[in-house]
């Protein structure tokens, strides 16, 4: 039986008070409406889970104690990078919060030149602050108890960049290791791929919804990638992110 999941985000040691954040503190009392007695589970995303109880719940806190530490994880059992082209904000939330659940490693938002999106600094920080929030929340509905990062939105040139040199350090069973670059006229598909028994790390990129320029197309194709299709009809970039992902999950994950 899986109990209510609040994330707490500092270290949590068996016969411990712990007061939950505002954000979880609201949804306990507001939304599940959680009495004194009734028993919940914290992580705080290092992995691992611990069963508690609410000791004392009002309209200005919630306070559980910590019971019994279980090392439970539901991770992918191959990692996972998403590098995922700016999109509107709607279609960003999406996608943060059903590639998470899917078991994501970690997402890398790319500037491209045709994001409708244009983030400056502070906007930036204060976008991934909530691109977190929504993949905490994905965590404490799925059961994930890791935290999966969200990096600082980077330039495509820069990643790309950054992705070559560490192509160079990789060993040699590159099988391992598969780059793919989403694209609608691509050749090869997925069952392309199936004689590959396992993967351990697979990084997938994905353009904003007016896809990649032709010079952003020849630098990802001079950084090795693979371009891949997704059958034969082109796909939104919020609907190619979920089906690619489920897609891989079912080819090397764990469904």
């Amino acid at each position: 039986m899986m109990f209510p999941r609040f994330y707490y985000p500092e270290k949590i040691e068996v016969d411990q008070i712990v007061e939950l954040p505002a954000n979880a503190m609201h949804h306990a009392v507001h939304v599940l409406r959680l009495e004194q007695g009734n028993k919940v589970t914290l992580f705080n995303g290092k992995g691992g889970e611990y069963t508690a109880s609410v000791e004392r719940t009002n309209n200005k806190s919630t306070l559980c104690l910590i019971k019994e530490y279980l090392n439970v994880e539901r991770e992918s059992p191959f990692h996972i990078t998403l590098a995922q082209g700016i999109c509107t904000n709607v279609k960003m939330d999406l996608i943060v919060r059903k590639t998470v659940e899917l078991g994501v490693g970690d997402i890398q938002p790319i500037a491209t030149k045709r994001s409708l999106v244009k983030l400056s600094n502070e906007r930036a920080e204060r976008r991934v602050r909530h691109w977190q929030r929504i993949a905490i929340s994905a965590c404490e509905q799925c059961g994930r108890n890791r935290l999966p990062p969200i990096f600082p939105p980077m330039l495509l040139s820069d990643w790309l960049d950054r992705q070559m040199h560490a192509q160079k350090n990789l060993s040699e069973d590159i099988s391992q290791n598969l780059f793919f670059i989403l694209s609608p006229i691509a050749e090869k598909r997925l069952r392309d791929f199936s004689y590959l028994s396992s993967v351990s790390k697979l990084t997938l990129l994905i353009g904003p919804e007016g896809g990649f320029t032709p010079a952003e197309n020849a630098a990802v194709s001079a950084a090795a990638y693979i371009p891949l299709r997704l059958g034969e009809r082109t796909l939104r970039t919020e609907s190619a992110a979920i089906a690619s992902i489920s897609a891989l999950q079912a080819l090397w994950g764990d469904y």
